[in-house]
């Protein structure tokens, strides 16, 4: 197929991804979940979904990190741990050949718990007034490394589940959290892709991915640029996490339906 009529049959996905990740970037995120979500809904192989997701959040949070280190929003002690942690254990969750019916479980888990990170994660006018807790270098290996091994297997950055765990144990201010997920995102990006192509069940959509590739680029360009205008980012996020709530709810009553789950549990 060429690229001008994988177009034409999937132009409605490119202009969604194009407009989550311009919502994304502008709050720091590559949006993986979404990006998953919507995959998941398209009825496209599993096996494709989650590379597909990966890359297009490389593309979107590139430009995002080299602005924050532009900034100097980079404290790289606390940095590190989170990152040097979480890089294997992304590649290992890369690697691991998940059933069809396990991996839409886990990411209707994954899904609700994003939506629900992202709802009640706190405001940022808020936590820029939070006192802010130090935290050894054990501790932000735990939480990488716990992120990474769970967003290598679900085809993700783990910035949506990272970034409401450092605001809720206070682990910096939130442009220090947005800058340490956008660069957490990016590292576990390129290595959980890395761990899927040395998969033996690994499968892409080439023309498909660079067409959603273009989309998020674009996207991303124009969120990155729309941080500075007066919108409400709150509101937004809130609309994402009903919207990622509600697929993966969907996507668990599917399996419920079916019923695979719990024969492969109990069986």
């Amino acid at each position: 197929m060429t690229l001008l009529s994988v177009f034409a049959e999937y132009w409605e996905l490119f202009f969604f991804f194009l407009l989550i990740a311009l919502f994304y970037s502008s709050a720091g995120f590559g949006g993986g979940s979404s990006y998953l979500a919507l995959l998941a809904l398209y009825s496209l192989p599993f096996t494709q979904i989650r590379s597909i997701a990966l890359i297009c959040n490389i593309v979107v949070v590139t430009s995002g990190v080299l602005i924050f280190m532009k900034n100097g929003h980079y404290k790289w002690r606390k940095v590190l741990p989170l990152v040097l942690a979480s890089v294997p254990m992304a590649f290992l969750g890369g690697l691991i050949p998940l059933r069809q019916s396990i991996f839409f479980i886990m990411l209707g888990l994954a899904l609700i718990l994003a939506a629900l990170g992202m709802w009640f994660r706190p405001g940022k006018k808020q936590d820029d007034t939070l006192e802010v807790k130090g935290k050894t270098s054990w501790y932000n290996a735990v939480y990488g490394g716990g992120v990474g091994f769970i967003s290598g297997m679900l085809g993700i950055g783990g910035g949506i589940f990272l970034a409401p765990i450092l605001h809720l144990t206070r682990w910096d201010k939130a442009k220090t959290i947005a800058a340490a997920s956008s660069f957490f995102i990016l590292v576990n990006s390129i290595s959980g892709l890395a761990g899927q192509l040395l998969n033996d069940k690994f499968e892409a959509n080439w023309n498909l991915t660079f067409l959603l590739a273009i989309g998020v680029f674009i996207g991303g360009q124009i969120g990155s640029r729309l941080s500075a205008v007066q919108f409400s980012q709150d509101r937004v996020k809130k609309v994402t996490a009903l919207l990622i709530l509600f697929v993966g709810i969907r996507i668990l009553w599917k399996q419920f339906e079916v019923g695979e789950w719990f024969l492969y549990m109990v069986g």
